[in-house]
């Protein structure tokens, strides 16, 4: 059964939800705080997460971050009754879909499906020999197993996601670490040396004054001729 977790803390809002959830077949947990959300969202089997932006003892923020810079990758579907600018740091921090106040049940229900629809289909990462399994967590380098901390993984994933583009510091400390500023330290360095001891010298690239970047595997020619016995 497909279980959504509730981030709500208006009973109205949060009872409404479960119910209509449970008329589709559902299974839902409601969580009215920031830290009980973050707990559920890692410890339970959850297929997609509700966010309300604005929580009794903080925000969905930081619900977003910490759930984000432990490795998780469940879809997030933002609830806000707040301006375009929370929508875009959401958005920006790795939520996948919002939905503004009020809001009909029947579009936030096919969002929902949706979301469902592509955590499914896109479950594994492919770049030249690497693949990385996001329901497993497992990360493949040809036929050798690779193993990796979820903060590596973290890493790995961001920029497997992003082939052939160079992602900068500041956004892997964001979307990784959940970090808004430079600590000022050679954090994400010590990662990405990590990663090339593991995976290889020159699988991770320096863009110099600008970030890091998987090289995109190069496109063979149209009609160009394959090797054969």
């Amino acid at each position: 059964m497909t279980r959504v977790l509730i981030v709500e803390d208006d009973p109205m809002v949060f009872s409404f939800l479960r119910k209509g959830l449970a008329a589709q077949g559902f299974e839902s947990v409601v969580e009215t705080s920031a830290a009980a959300a973050v707990r559920s969202g890692l410890v339970l089997d959850i297929d997609v997460v509700l966010l309300d932006i604005r929580l009794e003892d903080g925000d969905g923020l930081q619900v977003l971050r910490a759930l984000r810079s432990k490795g998780s990758t469940v879809p997030v579907i933002v609830l806000t009754g707040t301006g375009d600018q929370d929508v875009v740091t959401c958005l920006e921090n790795g939520a996948d879909d919002f939905m503004r106040k009020p809001f009909e049940f029947s579009e936030l229900l096919a969002r929902i499906r949706t979301r469902l629809r592509t955590e499914r289909r896109v479950g594994e990462l492919v770049v030249g020999p690497l693949s990385l399994d996001l329901h497993t967590r497992t990360v493949l380098s040809g036929q050798r197993r690779i193993e990796l901390t979820s903060r590596e993984f973290a890493v790995l994933e961001l920029l497997m996601r992003n082939p052939g583009e160079a992602v900068s510091r500041t956004r892997l400390l964001d979307e990784v670490w959940g970090l808004t500023f430079d600590p000022g330290t050679n954090l994400v360095n010590v990662y990405i040396n990590t990663l090339r001891k593991k995976l290889g010298a020159d699988v991770v690239e320096t863009v110099r004054g600008v970030g890091y970047r998987l090289p995109a595997p190069a496109a063979r020619a149209p009609g160009a001729a394959t090797a054969s016995g």
